[in-house]
């Protein structure tokens, strides 16, 4: 069948979405079913939650490096190679008959985070100018609704059918993206061509998983154990070592100069801040529902009804953000930044002092989900403006690890609050979670702060970039 590049920008836009969409779902779907899974498969509540664990270390090594090949080998071509790893994962873990092949199949999931990077930067290779900020601020959004709406769906899935069609219905959805990608995708009109850094790919990939690992884990390892101290101090090491090599490098992996605009390291702090508000509330507000009646001030919701408390927020976060491209005309990025961590941090507020009705829940999930979609839309569109395009997939792979960073962060704090306020029965007490929203409210007016640092977007000074004919083969 004969490839097709004369697409309209609607049905590119489509096909990116989709599998945007199909990959964010894989961050939360699995969450709120782990039990089901732990006791299907015969396994332990520590090796279950490296089901987790490992998409979201190979996530995050995954998505700036090949978010950099991508740059270089072409874009149209890394899509397909990350939805390819997206659709024998789902197969794998539909078909896995135990916990490790599960484990196996999470990894090489996880190598489908380049689809965000790869999405952002075919819109901004093939979209007119003027529609970029729109076409991006939707994309965001649908990445943001996804990861949430995972919540939402997982109960019900499985409710009516089984834990394993949560990658069986993805692994659908996303065969049939691949084959209309394939077709109409067109070659990256504009390409970097060079070798990999190998040595700064893998000082990249070790300090990641060395920060992240006892990010996930400090918490059943505890904050003091031994691996969890040493894995972050090899984290700190290899991170100094990294950026020595980039900044000495003639061929960088991730170039300093960029990380180092204003627009670029204040646009990545706040994701670092927000990141951690947005996935503590993702994480720990089902878990306060779930919290049994008997404890005097949980909800004792089910899985289903927990992620259909959730669902206002979703809404408003897929409408706010997807709003945000058409609304820059009026309102600039930044702007929505301010704004949107505003809400987020007045939500966060309202979580803590006032979570004892659905209604008041529903409410201020609403209202935070305004927030989320305003600012997560804004810090993409912030970084696209940023940079040259021709590090387009490099720069919004980096922002969305260190995103990934601050969600680890944000919540491995609050776990640590929740279990150091122990309450009767085996329940945590109410005020580990009262006092957890208000540290992610700090951590939202920390972000709404540095948003003031963020300089207003100008055009970026595009360098002679390397037009390469279609069939021209890269070095990578």
């Amino acid at each position: 069948m004969p490839r097709l590049y004369q697409a309209a920008p609607r049905v590119t836009f489509t096909v990116l979405a989709a599998a945007a969409a199909a990959f964010s779902l894989m961050q939360s779907l699995v969450t709120p079913v782990l039990p089901t899974i732990q006791h299907d498969l015969h396994t332990d509540a520590g090796t279950v939650t490296w089901v987790l664990t490992a998409w979201l270390l190979s996530a995050s090594v995954s998505t700036p490096l090949l978010g950099r090949v991508a740059d270089m080998a072409g874009k149209d071509r890394t899509l397909l190679v990350a939805l390819g790893a997206i659709v024998v994962g789902c197969a794998m873990a539909a078909l896995a008959p135990n916990v490790g092949v599960l484990i196996a199949a999470r990894v090489v999931q996880g190598l489908g985070g380049a689809v965000f990077p790869v999405s952002f930067g075919i819109i901004r290779d093939e979209f007119p100018p003027a529609r970029v900020a729109s076409a991006v601020g939707v994309l965001a959004a649908v990445i943001a609704t996804g990861g949430g709406i995972g919540i939402v769906l997982a109960g019900p899935i499985v409710g009516v059918l089984d834990w394993r069609w949560l990658f069986w219905i993805p692994m659908a959805v996303v065969v049939v993206v691949t084959a209309v990608a394939w077709r109409v995708v067109p070659p990256s009109p504009v390409r970097m061509p060079g070798r990999l850094n190998w040595v700064s790919a893998g000082l990249l990939s070790g300090w990641l998983v060395a920060l992240l690992l006892p990010l996930s884990k400090g918490s059943t390892w505890g904050w003091a154990d031994a691996k969890t101290l040493g894995l972050l101090g090899v984290a700190a090491v290899l991170l100094a070592g990294w950026l020595v090599a980039e900044l000495r490098s003639a061929n960088p992996l991730i170039d300093m100069r960029m990380m180092r605009l204003p627009a670029v390291w204040t646009t990545n702090l706040v994701a670092l801040l927000f990141g951690a508000a947005m996935f503590g509330i993702f994480a720990f507000l089902p878990q306060l529902l779930q919290v049994p009646a008997r404890s005097g001030y949980g909800f004792g919701a089910t899985v289903t009804t927990a992620g259909l408390l959730m669902l206002p927020m979703m809404v408003t976060m897929a409408v706010s953000g997807s709003a945000s491209g058409p609304l820059s005309r009026w309102l600039g990025s930044k702007a929505q930044v301010l704004v949107g961590a505003g809400l987020a941090t007045l939500s966060c507020l309202g979580f803590a002092l006032a979570h004892d009705a659905y209604w008041t829940i529903a409410v201020t999930g609403a209202v935070f989900g305004v927030g989320m979609g305003l600012v997560y839309s804004s810090l993409v569109n912030l970084i696209v403006q940023a940079v040259p395009r021709h590090q387009t997939g490099a720069a919004s792979g980096m922002n969305t690890n260190i995103r990934t960073v601050g969600a680890s962060l944000g919540t491995a704090l609050v776990s640590s609050i929740v279990t150091a306020h122990p309450g009767g029965g085996g329940l945590p007490a109410e005020s580990g979670y009262t006092t957890s929203f208000l540290v992610l409210a700090g951590a939202g007016a920390a972000a709404f702060l540095v948003a003031l640092l963020i300089p207003v977007a100008r055009p970026v000074a595009e360098p002679s970039p390397v037009v390469l004919p279609e069939l021209s083969p890269v070095e990578v």
